[in-house]
């Protein structure tokens, strides 16, 4: 009976995963009518301390030694920190909630060429392939879009979040996959909270309008996006290959804009929609190579 709990659960895992995580950036949206973007991080991440603390307390795991804190203070820092800055700023400078992911979703093809030369993974030709279907997706996607002015800095941040989950998933996989996942965690969003904070301090002016739909999107991803998808990123990357894991990252532009429209009115046209069913084959390549 567990064991076909547990093979249900790896199965639907994925696609759990791509819907939680593309909530994230309309999440986001939503908090930023209310406060800048560093301020709202901030916030976040003390309540996913105060969360993780308490979880921590309840469950006692074994801590990690210094060398074990270090590696999740940086893994942190560019798991949350870069990346969830680099969204909420490209936001904030008026890139759309349904545009915003599409810059990380990028992440499969920088995964896939430092898994190759840092995890020692080999990249088959199929692979290749899918990766470089979901790379010509991603510019279908990106067609006739402006890239200069206030978007220019938006589309910048947005770079910065590839980088920092790029390699922040690597660095997870590599370093952090033996650390217990509650120690470790609470680890990470500490660090976190005391980078936003200080950057906030720093350069916002810290004003706040706690309306409801700021208190509602903010606990949605305090708890399901810092918890639960977190949580699941995690117990993937133990489980696949990092090119596997990163590929799902190619469905998240499409299943962020669909989210978009419905709630925002964010358009996209044929050719966009072409780019995105791109990614959708480009992930079931991936995929399909790394279970042979």
């Amino acid at each position: 009976m567990n064991r076909d709990f547990e093979a249900i659960a790896a199965r639907a895992a994925p696609a759990i995963f791509v819907v939680l995580w593309s909530t994230g950036f309309i999440g986001t949206k939503y908090v930023l009518h209310n406060a800048e973007p560093l301020t709202y991080l901030a916030i976040r991440m003390v309540l996913v301390v105060a969360l993780m603390m308490i979880i921590a307390g309840i469950a006692r795991p074994q801590w990690p030694d210094r060398i074990g804190i270090a590696h999740s203070v940086a893994a942190g820092i560019l798991v949350h920190g870069f990346y969830l800055g680099g969204t909420a700023i490209a936001i904030a400078h008026s890139i759309p909630a349904g545009l915003s992911a599409l810059i990380p979703g990028l992440q499969p093809i920088l995964t896939s060429t430092l898994a190759n030369r840092w995890l020692g993974e080999r990249v088959t030709p199929l692979q290749w392939a899918g990766l470089l279907l979901g790379l010509a997706g991603v510019v279908l996607i990106l067609h006739d879009r402006p890239m200069s002015g206030e978007a220019g800095w938006g589309w910048f941040a947005s770079g910065v979040s590839l980088v920092s989950i790029t390699s922040g998933t690597l660095y997870q996989r590599r370093y952090c996959g033996r650390i217990d996942w509650r120690a470790g965690n609470l680890v990470q969003y500490i660090a976190v909270a005391i980078l936003f904070g200080v950057g906030a301090w720093l350069f916002e002016n810290n004003v706040v309008h706690w309306t409801a739909e700021f208190i509602l999107a903010l606990i949605w991803l305090a708890v399901v996006l810092s918890l639960g998808s977190i949580g699941l990123l995690y117990w993937l990357i133990r489980r696949s290959a990092a090119t596997s894991v990163a590929s799902l990252f190619y469905l998240v532009p499409a299943v962020t804009a669909v989210m978009a429209y419905v709630l925002f009115g964010e358009r996209l046209d044929a050719i966009a929609v072409a780019g995105m069913i791109a990614c959708a084959a480009a992930v079931f390549l991936v995929n399909k190579s790394a279970r042979v």
